[in-house]
């Protein structure tokens, strides 16, 4: 059974949500029959990279006053801290993910997804390391077990599994989903948000059952 998990690593949402989804999938009986694919999402495409603090940022972008937005992020790192996520709140920055995208999907030609992904959110969120800066994502490719030279050949090259960050977002597109995380099994069943460890687990059983009965 397949599960496809749409995220942006720059989404808190996502971090939590991928923390529990992956607590529902230990709860589940066949964890063992069950392929994690992860897919790309932009929750802000046309973002340049720069020095602004994502507080202020996303603040701006949605109307809210700093205050808001910080209690929001409070909010984010208290539901993180339940599933054992470490979580700072203040140092991160606004920018692009899109050479975070591309170089999970190098990391999928080489078995190594699920890893550059954990690096990825761990660095943004527990870290404050900025998912931005060159350097910085070369060193995650290396903790995840890839090739340093073969990750710089990728940032290096834009084109580089832009196509495949592009068709992840066009699926999304087509599938309806407006935000991550977006969890879907099988192509069948869809869960989007930030759900409970044992709304996962269920799911997981239905599109288990379903797919027996099939």
């Amino acid at each position: 059974m397949r599960v496809e998990i749409w995220t942006d690593v720059a989404c808190p949402w996502c971090y939590v949500g991928r923390a529990r989804f992956d607590r529902g999938l230990a709860a589940f009986e066949y964890r063992e029959e069950v392929e994690v694919v992860h897919r790309s999402f932009e929750l802000n495409p046309r973002a340049e990279n720069g020095t602004v603090p994502i507080i202020d940022a996303v603040a701006a972008q949605y109307g809210r006053t700093r205050e808001q937005q910080v209690a929001r992020e409070e909010q984010a790192a208290a539901m993180a801290r339940e599933v054992g996520l470490d979580f700072r709140i203040g140092g991160r920055v606004f920018g692009n993910t899109f050479d975070v995208h591309r170089l999970v999907h190098f990391a999928r030609t080489h078995g190594r997804q699920a890893e550059m992904m954990d690096l990825a959110f761990r660095a943004n969120f527990a870290e404050e390391r900025s998912i931005y800066d060159r350097e910085t994502l070369v060193a995650l490719a290396v903790e995840a077990g890839l090739d340093e030279a073969s990750a710089r050949e990728v940032l290096d090259d834009p084109t580089a599994f832009a196509a495949d960050v592009r068709a992840d977002e066009r699926l999304a597109a087509d599938m309806g989903a407006g935000g991550v995380p977006f969890f879907v099994l099988n192509r069948r069943y869809g869960v989007s948000g930030v759900q409970s460890p044992e709304t996962f687990t269920r799911a997981l059983e239905q599109a288990w059952a379903d797919r027996a009965a099939a």
